[in-house]
């Protein structure tokens, strides 16, 4: 290998200065890349020295466009089988987010400088391109780094950047600025009260009431419920098995994590509720608990569920908040108008201490009432809910003792 300067007359006369590194790449093959300062041509001498001594050097012309890896990338998750709504969010941030700004870049081209000035371009966005939120420039590093990883697999690329990125910096202090930036949840904003969860009880009529009771004592993801099988509903054991989940294409598949499968118990409410409901349930192919009541369409929407069930229980418990409807008119609207409220409550519920009419029930085994994949999932989002122990009657004898 060898770094040499090199000096031409260009056609109208004017002499040029170019730097040239002349090597043998892993396969025998002389390879030349110039420059145009010095400085340059030595880094990349050094840097193609170690890669070709590890084997792992691509050359410029034998690699890939940052784009043409993206569509390798999807066709490798297709072909393992990812759900179809995993591959779609997959898609959307080749197309919307990393083709625009690396698409015709060269994957033996990028470098650290590059990402960091890509996450920039994302989160200040440019004359063409609007700004991204923090979360969305999250999840696209993410996923550029696994289009990195595939190449790499593949034999397409040496590094992956985005991997050198993420080491370089302070992952606990990124953590604290994210956590900074998102508030946490507060009840009877994001929660509803045990109250305000009494009234819409008392409101729920026909499969409404089995469907609501449910989600509101188990914590059901709307993917779970829309997927909940009677096969699954234990109710001699007073047991719900999450085994199940419909996804936005109304197919059904396993949980997404192993943590996703657990077993709930059921209180004598539900139990009740559904026992009454079982008989009146329409019968379908997949034995749903749920079904659709659109023809031809088995599994249940989550639109229909929200739209026609839970914002008109909202209305009628009188658990409003002035907003606009469809038109644009000002009314009354639903104070918690999504469905994943009613797990945040079962959260909440499962937390509150026996004195205040909850479940007390410790983070280890709230995490597996939640399905949730880690402890630490659990406590950065309900930590906050947690009972703390009344200091001060102890701070009081301690002032007393330094004070007198």
């Amino acid at each position: 290998m060898s770094v040499r300067k090199r000096t031409w007359k260009a056609a109208e006369g004017v002499e040029k200065t170019a730097w040239v590194v002349n090597y043998t790449d892993q396969a025998g093959k002389r390879r030349l890349k110039t420059f145009d300062k010095k400085k340059a041509a030595d880094d990349f001498d050094a840097t193609v020295r170690n890669e070709v001594q590890a084997g792992i050097h691509t050359p410029d012309r034998a690699s890939v466009t940052v784009g043409e890896a993206g569509d390798r990338w999807l066709a490798s998750c297709e072909s393992i089988g990812l759900e179809r709504t995993t591959i779609d969010a997959y898609r959307s941030h080749l197309d919307l987010h990393i083709k625009p700004f690396l698409g015709a870049r060269k994957l033996s081209q990028l470098t650290v400088p590059m990402i960091t000035d890509f996450e920039r371009k994302l989160r200040d966005g440019t004359e063409t391109e609007k700004p991204r939120s923090a979360a969305m420039v999250k999840r696209v590093r993410a996923d550029l780094g696994s289009l990195l990883a595939n190449a790499q697999e593949e034999g397409l690329v040496a590094r992956n950047v985005v991997r050198e990125v993420r080491a370089k910096r302070r992952r606990g202090k990124e953590r604290q600025a994210e956590r900074r930036a998102k508030p946490k949840l507060r009840v009877g904003v994001d929660i509803p009260t045990p109250l305000e969860i009494r009234a819409i009880v008392g409101v729920l009529q026909g499969k409404w009431r089995p469907l609501f009771l449910t989600v509101i004592f188990t914590g059901l993801r709307a993917s779970e419920l829309r997927g909940l099988r009677w096969v699954n509903v234990d109710l001699a054991k007073r047991e719900l098995h999450v085994r199940e989940r419909a996804d936005e294409y109304n197919q059904l598949g396993r949980p997404k994590s192993e943590s996703g499968e657990r077993s709930i118990p059921l209180p004598p409410v539900v139990v009740s509720a559904l026992r009454e409901w079982k008989l009146q349930c329409p019968k379908t192919e997949l034995g749903l608990v749920f079904p659709s009541p659109v023809e031809d369409v088995e599994i249940i929407g989550r639109d229909y569920i929200v739209k026609r069930g839970l914002w008109p229980a909202h209305i009628a418990a009188g658990i409003t908040k002035i907003g606009k409807d469809s038109n644009g008119k000002v009314t009354d609207v639903a104070k918690y108008p999504g469905l994943h409220s009613l797990r945040h409550f079962f959260a909440s519920w499962c937390i509150n201490r026996k004195v205040d009419g909850g479940l007390e029930l410790p983070p280890k085994v709230v995490q597996e009432r939640l399905g949730h994949s880690t402890i630490a999932m659990t406590l950065d989002i309900y930590g906050h809910l947690f009972p703390r122990h009344d200091d001060s009657e102890e701070l009081a004898a301690a002032e007393k003792a330094l004070l007198g």
